[in-house]
């Protein structure tokens, strides 16, 4: 992917700064190094940063004294730590951390270049907006009053539902709490971000299985893995540090790694074993494996009769997927899978680990339940070693999904009941009644938000077919790219239909670009998280501090002092920020917030993790074990690194946090886990709870379901109780008082004293009764190339859900494949993150891949008279197009197109540059893939379909 295009050159119409002293000079691996500012001492790096965003010289930054200060890298969700050289307030270069257990001194491109992300002199400086057409510099006070106004007037026209705040996975925890808080105090659950778009169908399955939609285990535990299964991931790209993990169980234990993935990617080249397949087809090919093991009696029998319900109805939708049945649908060979299953079989404990390609899917749930239940038939669950390993995108995705920054719930995954509001209205010490009466109703209090997946018909569709009194009038993208989602024809008409759009950003992002208004649209410069500091939750669920390197840039604000702006224009700051230290009148105490999460968030165990606890383990990495994350002496001993949650009950209780989840070897409090007892004791009469086994040390030796003060007493355990603890449980609801409700965390304390899990002891459900498809079924893509199998494995019916309409079978209906005949499926790329405005604004990172391009077979160009490097035209079947050139490998199979989804600032053939804000245009732009990408949306979640829609390509 790495290809050379220019003599160094970065294609932009004017050059400033720092890319005009690369301009003529070739970049190899250590110029890149010494320009990022990493592979040198920071003050032999001053002469790389050019000048050109402080007034800092560098003989200024030789005479002060130079600091080093820890943060966490801003890009995928391994969670490296980057050590920053400062002087004199300037960050003059980095080192990567060598004592963190995450990234043991190692950096990808992204982070190597960091540094760039926040004295980037394409950010935005200052307030804009757009007036006549044109870009006006306006200042913050204004900004905050007119948009506020046009909120409150919005709100008094149509309703709190109105105004859609899209939050972001770059806020740190804190930011992420605050965020989902405020629209509650706004009375909406219009608010989502981007785990809508890359992980929901992880989470709704995930936590269906087995109780947490999280990543069981770690990346560090991977080391002890005997096989390594990755399907629909591309980690050597998307989280390359997270391939030294991998690659270290793959040298030490001789772990064979098979990939399975309809492209032959970088992680690929790694392989023990490719098994390539038709994009869509996930649980036809894992069915197909399990068709394998089961009839081979590979399956551990025991671990299913003890820890798993339902694995009897897999077995008979498994049975159909014969070999000959499978390689029809998906295209690869039953004598390969039949391998696949023998090495996996052969090879315990294995992992399993998937991304986007998994999820991004109408039917991704099924995908996600469908890679669960081979962990659980092969018992592979709840050891070290084994588990589902989801690599996440963002540095904060995890994090902000913990924090409720969802249409469909609130902090900790509460969901939207009554009794859930109520939680949290007793932790904010705010008037329930008052919470309720900032919502339009009471139902709409209760019933998911729009997801951000389909904000485009929140603005578009008619208000006769939602849930809701009135259309999305004001748009709000804080820390959120736009031509990371689909539909981007219709995303353009419908932010040319919004009475305002705001963007909070250090960028400004595709959405200052991709419509025609001319007045209406406002542009805020948020700070970097290189220039605040908080907390953040990496993939495997430990948290770490990012500590400030540097203050913000220019005119930009924190994105929590933006959040107490809005809270005093809005008139409610006093109620919102009651219980939460205040560094000046409009700026939250970060460390005060963390601890009223702390308060609140019971259910996942964001409770024992203090800001102390956090900053102490930062300070301390050198003390923890590379493989096991435990600290070994010191004065972390004991725990583990990050402290991943479930940390169970108080700070003072020093719960040690929970390395891998589900792993019964260990007592609960020294991490040790069951499954979590969330669907009941029983189902059509046959036991849920686990049979006769537990978590070491419990004092109750079975199944057992979740804890309750009632079950206290019943044990005669309520005598554990503090009088504190009683009176606090009282205040709730006595008796019926759940662990996840009681404020004093009493209920935790002494379950766990008795060495039992608060949340039960309970069997993993192969079948989730609650799903459209309570058995994972294969069901065809709603653009499908094989509209032969429609009958077979058609896809839902349509339904309505999340506030609007959705289409499945109306779409389905149509054969497409005759027009448009080639597969399209996306993905990401090591040089560029997300939407990619930043990192595209990065001149290191923008000068190695400077073209939008699709990866096309030679057969399927020869075909069609495409030259490699040539301009071509890719058209979806709704019409969208995008102007890109041809990239002719053997990567995609014939019959598959595949695009990187970084890109922006092109559109259908046009280029937007002229309409950025003078000097915020990224050095790089190109067509957005999703601008061809397609309708569909998964069953449960509203995850959008990125990875198999349909295509037509000509040459331009």
């Amino acid at each position: 992917m790495l290809r050379k295009k220019t003599g160094g050159l970065t294609r932009r119409a004017a050059r400033t700064g720092l890319i005009s002293e690369v301009a003529n000079k070739t970049v190899d691996r250590r110029t890149f190094l010494r320009g990022s500012g990493l592979a040198i001492g920071g003050l032999a790096a001053i002469s790389a940063t050019g000048g050109t965003v402080t007034q800092a010289s560098a003989a200024t930054a030789v005479n002060g004294a130079v600091e080093t200060v820890k943060s966490v890298c801003t890009h995928c969700s391994v969670g490296c730590t980057v050590v920053a050289e400062v002087s004199n307030g300037v960050w003059i270069g980095q080192e990567p951390g060598w004592d963190s257990p995450f990234n043991l001194g190692a950096h990808c491109a992204k982070g190597a270049a960091v540094r760039e992300h926040a004295h980037g002199e394409r950010r935005l400086k200052y307030p804009m907006k757009k007036e006549g057409g044109e870009w006006k510099r306006i200042s913050w006070e204004q900004a905050i009053n007119e948009v506020g106004d046009k909120m409150l007037a919005s709100r008094d026209a149509h309703g709190p539902d109105s105004v859609y705040w899209l939050g972001s996975a770059k806020h740190n925890n804190e930011q992420a709490y605050l965020f989902r808080k405020f629209a509650a105090y706004w009375g909406t659950n219009n608010v989502d971000h981007q785990a809508r778009i890359c992980h929901s169908t992880t989470v709704a399955g995930v936590a269906n299985t087995w109780g947490y939609g999280a990543m069981t285990n770690s990346y560090n535990d991977i080391h002890n893995s005997r096989a390594i299964f990755i399907i629909g991931g591309n980690p050597a790209e998307a989280h390359p540090v997270s391939l030294l993990h991998v690659l270290k169980a793959k040298e030490q234990n001789n772990a064979p790694v098979i990939v399975c993935d309809p492209r032959f990617t970088r992680t690929a080249a790694h392989a023990d074993e490719y098994v390539r397949f038709r994009p869509g087809t996930d649980v036809a090919l894992v069915w197909g494996i399990l068709w394998h093991i089961f009839e081979n009696g590979w399956e551990d029998k025991e671990f299913i009769r003890t820890r798993v319900w339902g694995m009897d109805q897999i077995k008979e939708e498994v049975a159909k997927w014969n070999p000959e049945e499978v390689e029809r649908v998906t295209g690869a060979p039953g004598s390969q899978l039949e391998r696949v299953a023998r090495t996996m079989a052969n090879n315990r404990p294995g992992t399993v680990i998937w991304c986007m390609g998994g999820t991004q899917h109408t039917n991704g749930n099924n995908n996600t339940r469908a890679y669960c239940v081979l962990q659980l038939a092969l018992g592979n669950m709840g050891t070290s070693g084994g588990g589902t390993n989801i690599f996440r995108g963002h540095d904060n995705v995890q994090g902000a999904t913990d924090l409720g920054v969802l249409s469909h719930t609130l902090p900790g995954y509460y969901g939207l009941a009554e009794g859930s509001w109520k939680h949290w209205a007793r932790v904010w010490g705010e008037d329930y009644e008052w919470l309720q009466g900032q919502f339009g109703s009471k139902e709409l209090m209760e019933s998911t938000g729009i997801p951000v997946s389909r904000w485009i018909d929140g603005v578009l569709e008619d208000p006769e077919n939602m849930d809701q009194p009135d259309n999305v009038k004001v748009m709000v993208l804080w820390g959120h790219a736009p031509n990371s989602q689909t539909r981007m024809t219709e995303m353009k008409t419908a932010m040319e239909e919004l009475d305002t759009l705001v963007v909070i950003d250090p960028f400004p992002t595709v959405s200052a670009v991709l419509h025609d208004r001319t007045d209406g649209v406002y542009l805020l410069p948020a700070a970097t998280q290189f220039e605040t500091y908080g907390s953040v939750t990496a993939s495997n669920r430990s948290i770490q501090w990012r500590d400030k390197i540097m203050d913000p840039l220019f005119e930009a604000k924190t994105d929590h002092e933006i959040i107490g702006l809005f809270a005093n224009k809005f008139g409610f700051a006093d109620r919102f920020f009651r219980n939460i230290e205040m560094d000046d009148a409009n700026t939250p105490n970060i460390e005060s917030v963390t601890r009223e999460f702390n308060s609140g968030m019971w259910t996942v165990g964001y409770t024992g993790q203090s800001p102390e606890r956090i900053k102490l383990h930062m300070a301390n990495q050198h003390t923890f074990d590379r493989t096991t994350l435990q600290a070994i002496g010191g004065p972390a001993d004991g725990d583990y690194y990050g402290m991943p949650w479930p940390c169970w009950g108080t700070a003072e209780m020093k719960h040690p946090g929970t390395p891998n989840l589900y792993d019964m070897s260990k007592p609960v409090s020294k991490g040790g886990l069951t499954f979590r007892a969330r669907f009941g004791v029983e189902r059509d009469g046959d036991n849920l709870l686990a049979e006769g086994v537990a978590s070491a040390g419990s004092e109750i030796q079975d199944g057992y379901p979740e804890f309750t003060m009632q079950m206290l007493m019943d044990l005669g355990w309520d005598g554990d109780l503090t009088d504190e603890e009683r009176a606090a449980i009282d205040a709730v609801a006595g008796p019926n008082t759940n662990w996840k409700t009681d404020l004093s965390g009493g209920i935790q304390r002494v379950a766990i004293k008795h060495e039992c899990a608060p949340f039960g002891n309970a069997k993993a459900r192969a079948v989730v009764w609650t799903f459209p498809d309570p058995v994972p079924l294969h069901r065809e893509p709603l653009y499908t190339p094989r509209y032969d199998l429609v009958a077979d494995y058609p896809t839902y019916e349509d339904k309505k859900f999340y506030r609007l309409p959705t289409l499945y079978k109306s779409i389905q209906a149509k054969d497409f494949s005759g027009d448009y005949p080639i597969i399209l499926t996306s993905g990401r790329l090591v040089e560029y993150e997300g939407g990619g405005d930043e990192t595209r604004s990065n001149p290191w990172l923008a000068e190695l891949q400077q073209d939008m391009f699709v990866e096309i077979n030679p057969r399927d160009a020869n075909d069609l008279g495409v030259r490699d490097g040539a301009q071509v035209w890719v058209e979806g079947p709704e019409g969208g197009k995008v102007k890109v050139m041809a990239m002719l490998t053997e990567r995609v199979a014939p019959g598959v197109a595949f695009m990187p989804f970084h890109f922006g600032g092109h559109f259908q053939g046009e280029d937007q540059r002229s309409k950025y804000p003078e000097g915020a245009d990224p050095y790089v732009l190109g067509e957005s893939t999703n601008t061809a990408q397609t309708y569909g949306y998964d069953s449960v979640t509203q995850m959008q379909e990125t990875k198999s829609t349909l295509c037509k390509i000509v040459a331009a």
